[in-house]
């Protein structure tokens, strides 16, 4: 296991590349914003028009902001899935969370049908839908914790989240059935995933849920290299499996469920960043994995925001389209260059 401080150049590297994309991603919409004005803006300068300064301060960046806390936690979900489960093809959705989420939000929409204008006006708000998205994953977390203490097979959790993904998607269908055309739509366009729906206070909280999630991540490092030994070496050398296994799964219930209340359901992020940081850096010491992998997955997602954006373009296409477009190509070619990916 090589250590992070070999590899202080390369940090350095994607960390301004990191910058760069940060900067191009606030200075692209569909309204044009001269170079030097967007700058201006950030550092509180003078600019041409003052609505140019409330695009970039409260619109532009905080959505770029928001994809870095989405790139970076569905990174770091995904590592800890890949590794605990010890499977290439483990996401951090893998335990059904995103499911649970989705029938919280599913639910909600229809649910409207059966109140008022003024009651589900409320309900199917950005604050309703997030409460919902919440209380949907935290929902299913639970049962997969309460499980994960009975039960001492790793890979019979994983079959029992990819169950509760089945059964929630059952749910979701019926009530997609039934649901007017309009509600549908409403679901349909949640399930596209968005970046741009967030305030400061917003973006505060998301990122607030997030740390916890990524504090509790850093403390499972040294577990999570113990569990690359397998889990019968790593509980002869007195790793308590079940605590471990609890703090990765609530790591990544915060993480996950976190970005699918406040973004949406995001695809394949989670999935080939752990791969691609591998690759770049032919490690499987989670001391350097971790913050690696926070910094690609920030990038992917402001390069996916930024080709969402059809620069010099008034539309924006749904988030989660490209990072399925970009994400899928990239599994594939890992498996297809590797044969087997790297753990």
């Amino acid at each position: 296991m090589t250590p992070i401080k070999s590899y202080k150049r390369v940090f350095l590297g994607i960390f301004l590349f990191l910058f760069i994309c940060f900067i191009v991603n606030i200075s692209l919409g569909s309204v044009f914003i001269p170079w030097s004005d967007t700058v201006n803006s950030l550092i509180g300068g003078n600019v041409e028009k003052e609505s140019w300064r409330h695009i970039v301060i409260d619109y532009r960046l905080p959505k770029a902001i928001t994809a870095i806390i989405v790139g970076s936690g569905l990174g770091v979900s995904g590592l800890l899935m890949q590794t605990m489960f010890r499977n290439p093809l483990a996401g951090p959705f893998v335990l059904g969370i995103s499911s649970g989420a989705t029938l919280g939000v599913a639910l909600l929409i229809l649910s409207s049908t059966f109140t008022g204008i003024v009651f589900s006006t409320f309900l199917v708000s950005k604050w309703g839908l997030v409460i919902a998205a919440s209380l949907g994953s935290i929902l299913v977390l639970f049962a997969v914790m309460v499980i994960s203490v009975k039960v001492r097979d790793t890979m019979a959790i994983l079959i029992i989240g990819l169950m509760f993904g089945s059964i929630t998607s059952a749910i979701v269908s019926v009530l997609s059935y039934f649901a007017p055309a309009n509600q549908l739509q409403q679901y349909v366009f949640w399930g596209f995933g968005s970046l741009g729906n967030l305030s400061w206070y917003d973006v505060l909280l998301f990122f607030s849920i997030s740390l916890v999630g990524m504090l509790l991540a850093i403390l499972s490092i040294k577990p999570l290299n113990t569990l690359l030994l397998g889990e019968n070496y790593a509980r002869s050398l007195g790793l308590n499996i079940k605590k471990s296994r609890f703090l990765i799964i609530i790591a990544t219930g915060l993480l996950a469920g976190s970005v699918t209340a406040f973004a949406g359901p995001i695809a394949f992020i989670g999935l080939a960043v752990p791969h691609l940081t591998r690759l770049l850096f032919h490690t499987s010491n989670h001391k350097t994995l971790i913050p690696a992998v926070i910094l690609l997955g920030s990038i992917i997602m402001l390069i996916c925001d930024s080709i969402a954006q059809l620069p010099s373009s008034e539309y924006t296409l749904p988030i989660n389209a490209i990072t399925s477009l970009i994400g899928a190509p990239i599994v594939i070619w890992l498996l297809v260059r590797k044969r087997k990916m790297l753990f």
